[in-house]
């Protein structure tokens, strides 16, 4: 198989792009950097393209690896022909060539393996050939044993184990099989029914519940599985058996014979029954559930996209708030560079409920650090946090804004090893309330912090693959990481062991180094770093910025590779290196016309120029200022206070495949349905109208105060 070709068509992309990046990807270039500073070689692929690229470059060199192991092995046995070799070399997935293998394998001791044991193999043939003009009673004779206590006494037996040894040869068929799976996929139905009609459960429209394969959802798959992991339900496909098992007559019954045709029957149909539809119901539910479990870490990556590159809110000393009732609600006190300042419990809420003294604590707070904005958990007594909350803001003279984030995995890190070093003489509620509060200056710094599984954007990622869900996850965290670059002489560990070619002893050893010489002032003396030799500084230079150092274009996105360029290309222009700092270069790319020949003229491509010129007109612009920024509140509503037809302003919480979920301020979130997103055009995902972060203007469908549930629509 030719692997890149095969991609370059799966991708629509060419050949050659996918020639230029494998070579890269082997090299050790990581996705971000290709991405960003490889444009010219891979013909401006996107992170997202070359994510998809190397997934499918694994699966295939594995798929390559796993057809030699097969191959060997048949030959092994000299079982080997051109023509099954060659199937195999053309099998394009991991289940064909296992299909292809499987007469092959190593058994365990089968009824077949018995029946062979006991040289029944030639009247198989007999049977299965359709050659002979004897009754097979007759046949089988020849087969018995002639001793006293030898194992085929009778003729019953002689003829029970051909057929065990026909009914396998049939399930060992690859092209059998083939056809078997892709007709249940294709006519078959999943099926699920309740093992208690009477039990109450979120499983209930599982109850009796049918659809056709093909048209499975996966949000459905996974919830099916979920609830048959439970034990609420058991789930079953269905497969056009009549059909199947026509398929087969017509494929092993060749001749009409009086003798073998109704044994053959017989032995199809066991075949199927016991050893083929359990087998391919399996495989059937496999691949469902693996599409259904891509298709949501898809979405869980595009919502944590999106919450990790929320604008940060600067400027601000803010007061983060983890509610509680019994323990207290944890305040944290942090500056506008994320400096805890100071830290206090509160008990506002049941059982205590002591209102007065907490107003007072925090109003005392507010005068004494200048807090401009409160930051609250959305856990437990949330709400009842945010009604003393805006009752205070109503009674103080100070002017505060509020506003609900998003605490899931707050309590994750605030027990982690990391918060336990970054704040030694904290308890966890302490920290908790500190990351809340730094959450919202800035979301990336602060949720890289966290497994990217525990911040809760996604849909049943405890069900999943778990490896493949982290991998996919910390991918996107590292395309952020890359995106947004960061500070190198102020970020954590943390943050920098997601940036390019930095390992997390690297990273370790930036922080070390760090606070042994002081703050860098270049981006050579990165060089300096144990462990961080040229390949990685290669891969992670361009991503690491440096305010006021030594030279300018270490504030950029610009790589150390291409200050010659930049440098010689301000020349040309008539600016200096000053020009980048003060901001005055705006203009550039109206000056930079004829971009083919200033390209040639500096020695690099054009795709790299106009990085440069974006890149010096705007140094180290934060991409987080395009989306959409928070809404801060100062009043609460209540659920109560909602009606038909009112058109709220909300934020998006979380995507699903069946619709968003819309914070408008109530604390309990409103689901938009897929069908209410909008009515311009037919969407299949809503993620082609939404993402996590968004500012929407929602009216109100229903309100369900008993269940606790708002339906929303954006169709206004």
């Amino acid at each position: 198989m030719d692997i890149n070709k095969v991609i370059a068509q799966e991708l629509g992309i060419k050949v050659g792009q996918v020639e230029a990046t494998v070579k890269l990807i082997d090299e050790g270039s990581t996705i971000p950097f290709i991405a960003r500073y490889r444009k010219e070689v891979t013909g401006s692929l996107n992170d997202e393209v070359l994510r998809d690229l190397y997934e499918r470059l694994n699966y295939l060199r594995n798929l390559e690896e796993r057809k030699e192991t097969v191959i060997a092995s048949i030959a092994e046995q000299e079982k080997l022909t051109p023509e099954l070799e060659k199937q195999i070399r053309d099998a394009m997935t991991l289940v064909a060539v296992e299909d292809l293998y499987r007469p092959y394998k190593q058994k365990r001791r089968t009824r077949a393996t018995v029946a062979k044991e006991k040289g029944l193999e030639g009247l198989a043939n007999i049977i299965y050939l359709q050659m002979t003009n004897t009754p097979i009673e007759e046949e089988a004779k020849a087969y018995l044993s002639d001793e006293e206590g030898k194992e085929v006494p009778t003729v019953e037996d002689a003829v029970s184990g051909a057929l065990d040894i026909i009914a396998e040869n049939i399930a060992d068929e690859a092209e059998y099989r083939t056809y078997i799976r892709d007709i249940t996929v294709k006519e078959g139905k999943i099926i699920s029914t309740a093992k208690d009609a009477e039990a109450s459960s979120v499983y209930e429209m599982y109850y009796d519940f049918e659809e056709p394969i093909s048209k499975a959802a996966g949000y459905r798959v996974l919830a099916i599985n979920r609830g048959e992991k439970e034990k609420f339900i058991t789930v079953k496909i269905e497969a056009p058996e009549e059909r199947i098992l026509n398929y087969l007559e017509k494929k092993v019954i060749v001749k009409d014979n009086q003798y073998t045709t109704p044994l053959l029957k017989r032995v199809i149909e066991d075949s199927y029954k016991r050893l083929i539809a359990g087998a391919i119901e399996r495989e059937i539910r496999s691949d469902l559930t693996e599409k259904a479990e891509d298709g949501a870490i898809t979405v869980f990556g595009k919502n944590l996209k999106q919450l990790l590159m929320q604008p940060p809110i600067t400027g601000h000393v803010v007061l983060g708030w983890d509610p509680a009732f019994r323990t207290g609600c944890k305040l944290a006190v942090v500056d506008a560079t994320g400096k805890v300042l100071d830290t206090v419990v509160i008990y506002p809420t049941e059982p205590q409920k002591k209102i007065a003294e907490s107003k007072k604590i925090v109003h005392n707070l507010i005068k004494k650090y200048g807090i401009t904005l409160i930051s609250v958990g959305n856990g437990t007594a949330s709400r009842e946090s945010e009604q003393v909350i805006v009752e205070l803001l109503k009674e103080i003279p100070e002017k505060v804004q509020y506003i609900i984030v998003n605490e899931a995995g707050a309590s994750v890190y605030s027990a982690s090893k990391l918060a336990t070093e970054e704040f030694p003489n904290f308890d966890v509620g302490q920290r908790s309330a500190a990351s809340i509060a730094r959450r919202l200056q800035d979301p990336l710094a602060e949720l890289v912090k966290i497994d990217p599984k525990s911040i809760g954007v996604g849909q049943y990622q405890h069900d999943m693959n778990q490896k493949k869900l982290g991998e996919a996850l910390t991918g996107v965290v590292e395309d952020c990481v890359n995106k947004v670059g960061v500070d190198l002489n102020t970020a954590s560990a943390s943050l920098l062991e997601y940036v390019s070619g930095v390992s997390k002893t690297i990273a370790k050893n930036i922080v070390a180094y760090r606070e042994e010489n002081g703050k860098f002032t270049n981006r050579k003396q990165l060089l300096k770093v144990a462990k961080l030799g040229p390949k990685a500084f290669e891969q992670c230079a361009g991503f690491m910025r440096i305010m006021d150092g030594d030279n300018p274009l270490d504030f950029t996105s610009v790589h150390p590779e291409s200050y010659e360029a930049a440098t010689n290309l301000l020349k040309k222009l008539g600016y200096s290196l000053d020009d980048i700092t003060s901001q005055g270069l705006i203009g550039l790319s109206l000056l930079a016309k004829d971009r083919a020949k200033l390209a040639s003229e500096l020695g690099i491509g054009e795709l790299t120029l106009d990085d440069i010129i974006k890149e010096l007109e705007k140094p180290a612009r934060d991409p987080r200022e395009d989306m959409p920024a928070p809404i801060l509140r100062t009043d609460v509503m209540e659920m109560e206070d909602l009606q038909e037809g009112m058109v709220l302003k909300g934020t998006v919480r979380n995507v699903i495949d069946f619709g968003a979920f819309v914070d408008i301020g109530v604390h309990q979130d409103g689901l938009v349905h897929i069908s209410q997103l909008t009515n311009k055009k037919f969407i299949k995902h809503p993620l082609e109208v939404v993402s996590v972060g968004d500012i929407v203007e929602v009216k109100v469908l229903s309100v369900d105060l008993k269940r606790k549930r708002i339906q929303l629509s954006m169709i206004l």
